[in-house]
């Protein structure tokens, strides 16, 4: 069995134990469980006796942070869960305050490097799955054979941002007429013959911003996104941290946007954080990360 510490480098992990400051005796949740990597940090830093409510809906991800955290006992409380059903899980462990929250919005390395066979990445060919979690019964493949060309074209350039929305929509249309687009080839070669060679992007592979816009898309991530923003400051005890990763300019205009207009809440980060150049060159994929950091404020405190 792989172990989960060498196949995923936690981001801006140094970053985020110095902002959410976890201590002994504490109850923190990471909305976001993975492979484990942030929650063993604040399992650490809050030893003997800290804990962390660990959310995942991903049942992989789960299994693998459970091997990876096994050493650490009851201290972990694993819940099969979104981060949007926050409420409902911290609600079901009669837990009603924590003392920090800790949400990171990216892929794992489980998604994108383990051969899942969940079509995450466009390196190899894989059903067009992309589902979080497999309960769920939308999957890339079955967006793309079922939205009208407007849908397609209005999920490309509000999920991925991609300004050739209209031209991938159209062809993704035209091509599913001849056969069904079951595979990351069959969508890659789409989308490579629909955008003209001179609009190809030099820094990223032209059908990054398909993938990411259908990924979104199926797993609702930015609806998710909000919901727990705004529900995770409910369960903050005066003082408590909030921090979250986002990885593209929609999550963290999200981010920004909610933490400055809760009243509860006080802006640590005037601007996000990002990774150290030593940690780029060690993770490149940290290159895009952004750390927003809000604080639980006493009630008479409370912005007007």
């Amino acid at each position: 069995m792989c172990d989960p510490a060498s196949i995923h480098v936690s981001v801006l992990l140094a970053e985020c134990m110095e902002l959410l400051r976890p201590r002994s005796g504490g109850l923190y949740v990471d909305c976001t469980l993975g492979l484990g990597g942030h929650t063993e940090g604040i399992l650490q830093r809050s030893g003997p006796d800290g804990r962390v409510v660990g959310f995942d809906w991903d049942s992989s991800a789960q299994q693998k942070s459970r091997q990876r955290l096994a050493s650490f006992g009851e201290r972990l409380i694993p819940v099969r869960r979104n981060f949007a059903e926050l409420a409902e899980g911290l609600d079901d462990l009669n837990i009603c305050e924590v003392d920090g929250l800790l949400l990171d919005a990216g892929l794992s390395s489980l998604q994108l490097d383990l051969h899942e066979g969940r079509g995450f990445s466009f390196q190899r060919d894989e059903p067009l799955d992309m589902r979080m979690d497999n309960r769920r019964s939308v999957t890339a493949a079955s967006i793309l054979a079922r939205a009208d060309e407007s849908e397609l074209a209005d999920i490309l350039y509000y999920y991925g941002e991609e300004r050739q929305a209209r031209r991938i929509a159209a062809a993704i249309v035209t091509a599913r007429k001849k056969e069904q687009l079951q595979t990351t080839r069959q969508l890659v070669e789409v989308v490579n013959a629909a955008v003209p060679r001179r609009f190809h992007p030099k820094r990223i592979h032209i059908a990054t911003k398909t993938f990411q816009a259908l990924r979104i898309a199926v797993n609702g991530e930015l609806e998710n996104l909000g919901i727990a923003l705004d529900s995770g400051v409910r369960y903050m005890k005066p003082g408590a941290r909030f921090c979250v990763i986002s990885f593209h300019s929609l999550e963290d205009r999200l981010v920004k946007r909610k933490f400055r207009e809760n009243p509860a809440l006080e802006v640590i980060t005037s601007r996000p954080v990002g990774a150290s150049s030593e940690e780029v060159e060690r993770n490149p994929r940290s290159r895009s990360a952004r750390l927003r950091v809000a604080q639980k404020l006493e009630k008479r405190e409370e912005k007007e």
